[in-house]
């Protein structure tokens, strides 16, 4: 069985609008998200009730060690609800003395004023929506703020980060972006490196269906960097970082050292951690649970919960533990990779099934073995950097056939 759950991460669904390539669960309010007498006041107001509500009736547990509000914007709330937030979490577990708490910032929400608020409620750690510096960029991609916000932006955290305020901050950027070239990409490393942060997170993009970019990619007109661009740009990354002094210690996180993100790593490594509100998902003891996402399912989940207790994933007696293709997948994802057999044991494989289901897989993943991007050594596999990372999803749908394959009863 996991480790009692020592993290959490809650949802604040709000923003101003949808970006372009945003699948995510949230809740557009507008440009006046937090007017006086708005709809969108009244939105939060009453989210909030149920995301107290939600967090009151959780099971005990243990102290919690890394905590991350995410979004969505979290940034649009004010200083009080976060807290109080914050106060209804610690009051059901508690938290961790040096429990390392995250909040999501979007540099069109707050002033410098407001980081010191938020640090004033426990606030440790800083993750900022950056996604470009690049003004005609961010306009296409449907974001609200400019490059001129966001550097003054960085400025902001990275003063309070160095006046010892803060633990550490992270800057967020999206490669692959339409229009992008491997040219223009390193103008972004290089604009990144100069605000000093300590952690930095590389998502490609994806196009999901139900989005702007989906819809324009099915007619074929989403300029996208093609498949060599995509790679060169991947490669410029790692190179560029790791000359800046840069670790990759998961494929999208770079950081300095002892920067890198304790809820980050917590996720990877397959400990359990609660979630709460709209669209969240939790996995406390192994087993994944994602709420509706909607407002409106969302509160009618949370009345029957309340009512009935129905879900089995939150309580330890009645969850299942994370099933091992599921391990074998986010486990990769970590610089230092898997031990397959240990990992297959605390599953509850015998040493014969170990010996030839495992033999079985290396014949799947012959090929990714055969040319360096996927590495194994005394047991342990590993993605090569940057190669086996860019080709991740290739080498894991092998893992996949591989597990489809095998006769288990689970």
């Amino acid at each position: 069985m996991v480790a009692p759950p020592r993290s959490a991460y809650l949802h604040i669904p709000f923003c101003h609008k949808r970006c372009f390539y945003c699948d995510f669960s949230i809740i557009p309010l507008g440009d006046s998200a937090q007017a006086p007498g708005s709809p969108g006041i009244t939105s939060i107001n009453a989210y909030l009730d149920l995301l107290h509500r939600e967090i009151s009736m959780a099971p005990k547990g243990p102290a919690l060690s890394t905590i991350y509000l995410g979004g969505g914007t979290p940034s649009l709330l004010k200083k009080n609800e976060l807290g109080e937030l914050l106060k209804s979490l610690q009051q059901k577990f508690g938290f961790q003395d040096g429990a390392e708490l995250t909040m999501e910032v979007d540099p069109a929400t707050f002033y410098e004023n407001d980081l010191n608020g938020y640090i004033e409620i426990g606030i440790n750690r800083f993750s900022l929506g950056g996604q470009s510096f690049d003004d005609s960029t961010l306009a296409s991609i449907g974001r609200k703020h400019s490059r001129s916000q966001l550097i003054e932006a960085c400025n902001w955290v990275n003063n309070l980060f160095k006046k010892g305020l803060l633990k550490s901050w992270s800057l967020d950027l999206i490669q692959n972006l339409p229009g992008l070239n491997s040219l223009k990409w390193i103008k972004e490393l290089e604009q990144a490196i100069h605000t000093e942060a300590p952690h930095i997170s590389i998502y490609d993009l994806t196009i999901e269906p139900n989005t702007v970019f989906g819809r324009i990619h099915k007619k074929g007109k989403l300029n996208v960097p093609i498949e060599s661009e995509s790679q060169k740009i991947d490669f410029e990354t790692n190179r560029y970082l790791r000359s800046k002094g840069f670790s990759r210690y998961e494929i999208s996180s770079y950081s300095l050292p002892g920067h890198a993100s304790r809820h980050n790593r917590m996720y990877w490594s397959g400990s359990g951690w609660w979630g709460f509100g709209m669209g969240a998902t939790s996995a406390p003891w192994g087993e994944r649970f994602s709420r509706p996402k909607t407002i409106a399912g969302y509160k009618k989940w949370l009345e029957r919960q309340e009512s009935q207790l129905l879900e089995r994933t939150l309580f330890s007696e009645k969850s299942k533990p994370m099933p091992l293709d599921e391990l074998i997948m986010i486990g990769l994802r970590r610089r230092e990779g898997i031990h397959l057999e240990e990992l297959a044991k605390k599953s509850g494989w015998k040493q014969k099934e170990c010996d030839k289901n495992l033999e079985l897989l290396d014949k799947f993943w012959i090929n990714s073995l055969n040319d360096g991007s996927l590495i194994k050594n005394n047991g342990r596999y590993f993605l090569s950097d940057p190669r086996g990372m860019q080709i991740s999803n290739q080498i894991l749908i092998q893992m996949f056939l591989w597990w489809d394959s095998l006769d288990l009863d689970l």
